[in-house]
């Protein structure tokens, strides 16, 4: 009998030890459950909250980068949207120059010294003149001025009075354009000079000299009476005497390019004609 209550009390501790057990452990479980979904909950709103941090980042860039691009366009308008170059409807007024002689007051010394700069040893004759060709232009043909028949010149320049002549040829049927006139071409009347023609030519030209720029290459003059206008049928097209308002836009382009630095003028009286030499 004592053996029984001995046996069913022993049994008795043994579920009441298990069952603690079991609570312990049951409880120990929920904490470490608790802890660990609690970390993972934690770690999950991070990473969400880093997701966020990265999206509006990426939305902030894009806006930032739209706003760049709107002010970039801002600055630099399209070609669309850019004005004309030229206002027909608004022709621009003609300047000039207030006196000729004062505004281009280059003398033969002055362009003597450019002409020895960026000019050619003097060529003998028209036959030396051709075996130069390796250091001349011929500028017999273009789209912005005409040659007149030459007598005492040879249509050749160096490349940099070349380039000279281009620029007031196209700048001045450009400003002709701008200011609503008809189309002109500037008229060249003397081009490079050999010392034959330098010879021949001081006999009855009291502006030629020995020391000329034309010998080397550098130097052309522009009639500022006679212009020829564009469009007309004939090889040679017919000239205008006596326009004053040409005469007065040559000397703007003229006046411009000077003040560039790119050309000395002569007003030249006893032939009509601006005497140019690139420098």
């Amino acid at each position: 009998m004592n053996s029984r209550r001995k046996t069913h009390r022993n049994s008795k501790r043994y579920i009441q030890w298990f069952g603690v057990t079991v609570i312990v452990l049951a409880l120990f479980r929920c904490a470490f459950l608790g802890d660990s979904t609690t970390q993972t909950n934690a770690e999950e709103q991070v990473c969400l909250a880093d997701d966020d941090s990265i999206a509006n980042q990426e939305i902030v860039d894009v806006q930032e980068s739209q706003d760049a691009q709107e002010q970039l366009n801002a600055q630099s308008p399209s070609i669309s949207s850019a004005p004309s170059a030229i206002d027909w409807s608004k022709p621009h007024r003609i300047k000039g120059v207030a006196n000729f002689d004062k505004a281009f007051p280059d003398s033969n010394h002055v362009q003597l010294i450019s002409a020895h700069r960026w000019g050619v040893s003097p060529v003998k004759d028209r036959e030396d003149a051709e075996r130069r060709k390796c250091e001349l232009v011929y500028i017999g043909s273009s789209p912005y001025y005409i040659i007149k028949p030459l007598t005492s010149s040879i249509p050749y320049l160096v490349p940099h009075a070349a380039l000279l002549l281009e620029d007031i040829g196209r700048s001045f049927m450009d400003s002709l354009q701008a200011k609503g006139l008809p189309l002109h071409y500037a008229v060249v009347t003397s081009v490079l000079r050999s010392e034959y023609d330098v010879k021949r030519l001081r006999r009855h030209n009291g502006n030629a000299t020995e020391q000329s720029c034309h010998l080397y290459g550098t130097t052309f003059d522009i009639n500022y009476n006679l212009f020829a206008k564009v469009g007309d049928p004939e090889v040679c097209p017919k000239p205008d005497y006596g326009e004053a308002r040409y005469k007065q836009v040559l000397s703007e382009v003229l006046n411009d390019l000077r003040q560039q630095g790119r050309c000395y003028v002569k007003y030249e009286r006893k032939q009509p004609c601006f005497h140019i030499t690139v420098r």
